[in-house]
């Protein structure tokens, strides 16, 4: 369990702090594996800022847990995406 959390702060590091739009993508697709909700939204917003090559799958993943969330949840997660590509 160690080496899955070093491993998520490495890719957390390289997306939020070097832009790395790869990073970005294996965060969300992590995200979706083990079935995250809003923390799955704050990768896809992250992802999409940083031009990854985002899917169809990743697309429809979202947009179920958005469906479901009211609009004020929906804007302090996009305000926390936001705040993770700050320096």
């Amino acid at each position: 369990m160690a080496s899955t959390r070093l491993a998520t702060a490495r890719l957390t590091e390289r997306a939020c702090h070097e832009g790395d739009a790869h990073a970005a993508l294996a965060l969300l697709d992590q995200s979706i594996v083990l079935r995250h909700r809003r923390i799955a939204l704050i990768r896809y917003l992250l992802a999409q800022q940083l031009g990854a090559p985002l899917e169809a799958r990743h697309h429809q993943y979202v947009e179920r847990i958005a469906a479901r969330l009211s609009a004020d949840t929906l804007s302090r997660i996009a305000g926390a995406a936001r705040a993770r590509l700050r320096p």
